[in-house]
């Protein structure tokens, strides 16, 4: 595996090259040696994220931890990923483009699905056009942590969402 490690508000030191390089590298038994694994590491007050992107054809495999301990956050990290590809292999699989990012070894062995995902409910609802600003406002209104709406401007489907600190987010499609 190919490590791009960066510092957001930190400076990557050779120990913390080490133990991202140490602790992801665990993930190598399911990798190819050619799959590129990018990892920012930033500090903010008191907060020492790591975020870990493995891009694929098709599929990203992505992972960020917080804690107040930058270790602690590389070890968490480690395990949500593991736990991610046990759990979706057949479907990363299934998707053929994907499987040259993954060893023979990981493609051959089965692995307990913790649990499929399933959709239990459905819900249909009218789109209207607005602006993300209203859409932020109908979402708080309706106590919702994000909405779906038409936007207003571009005429294409967006959602707005919640995010940490009272501010909001918008996701829009990429044309």
């Amino acid at each position: 595996m190919k490590f791009i490690i960066i510092g957001k508000n930190i400076e990557v030191t050779e120990g913390l090259r080490a133990a991202v390089e140490d602790k992801i590298g665990k993930l190598e038994k399911y990798f190819t040696a050619e799959t590129e694994v990018h990892v920012t590491l930033s500090v903010e007050k008191d907060r020492q994220k790591i975020e870990v992107t493995i891009p694929m054809k098709g599929n990203i495999i992505r992972s960020e931890q917080v804690s107040s301990d930058m270790y602690v956050s590389i070890d968490l990290v480690e395990e949500i990923i593991e736990r991610q590809l046990k759990k979706y292999k057949t479907k990363l699989i299934d998707k053929k483009q994907s499987s040259a990012f993954f060893k023979q070894e990981f493609i051959e062995k089965d692995y307990m699905e913790d649990e499929d995902v399933q959709i239990i409910r459905t819900k249909k609802f009218d789109i209207k056009p607005m602006y993300p600003e209203d859409a932020c406002v109908q979402m708080e209104l309706l106590g919702h942590s994000f909405f779906v709406f038409c936007n207003a401007e571009t005429d294409q489907v967006n959602v707005v969402y919640k995010r940490k600190g009272n501010t909001y987010g918008l996701i829009e499609p990429e044309n």
